[in-house]
């Protein structure tokens, strides 16, 4: 049987190439809304993340998120986005 590819993908943090399936992508929608996809198939452009708070703060201190995006973000989405990290882990 074939092996099947595993999508890999840059966490915008500690820029480590990591499965898809393990990161958290968050989109910037055409409205200039940003939001965390959980399923991946938001309309968007799309960043990758790890699931934890250090990569958070790592792609803020680097500025990964506006590159990402080839804009400024917001404080209030790495607030927004903080909150929702730690839902998700418990």
């Amino acid at each position: 049987m074939k092996q099947r590819k595993i999508p890999l993908r840059k966490c915008t943090g500690c820029q480590e190439m990591k499965n898809k399936k393990e990161l958290i992508r968050i989109v910037r929608s055409d409205e200039g809304e940003f939001s965390i996809d959980t399923t991946g198939k938001k309309a968007g452009r799309g960043a990758y993340i790890c699931p934890n708070a250090e990569c958070l703060e790592k792609a803020r201190k680097s500025k990964g998120l506006e590159r990402s995006f080839k804009s400024a973000v917001p404080a209030e989405v790495y607030e927004k986005l903080k909150e929702e990290l730690e839902q998700i882990n418990g």
